[in-house]
């Protein structure tokens, strides 16, 4: 399952840097599937879903730090437990109950995104 920023943020950015994905924005940035990842071009995500990796995005919170989806993979081939989580002071880096995976899927997703 993903990991979601809650509306308790209180935008100290402790989380950001954390990411091996890069997949946590500050508020009212705008944000690439690219940013941080070996994406390029066209790509079909793990979902199915396709996109254009170097394409700019309207950011998905304009009040806290937000973290897309489909590029969270909880930390799974990086580290032990999520380090969002592990950082926030206000514990609101919390699991995504709409967007459950499995280790499996998290770790393909973490794969996908870090091609070597």
């Amino acid at each position: 399952m993903a990991i979601k920023i809650t509306d308790e943020c209180i935008n100290c950015g402790a989380c950001e840097p954390e990411c091996p994905n890069n997949a946590i924005y500050e508020a009212g940035e705008e944000w690439r599937y690219s940013d941080g990842t070996s994406l390029t071009g066209n790509v079909v995500l793990p979902n199915g879903n396709k996109v254009v990796a170097d394409e700019q995005h309207d950011p998905k919170d304009d009040e806290v730090y937000f973290i897309v989806t489909d590029k969270c993979t909880e930390c799974k081939g990086f580290h032990d437990e999520p380090q969002c989580a592990a950082v926030c002071p206000v514990d609101c880096c919390v699991p995504d109950e709409d967007n459950e995976e499995t280790d499996e899927q998290l770790f393909a997703k973490q794969q996908f995104l870090h091609k070597e």
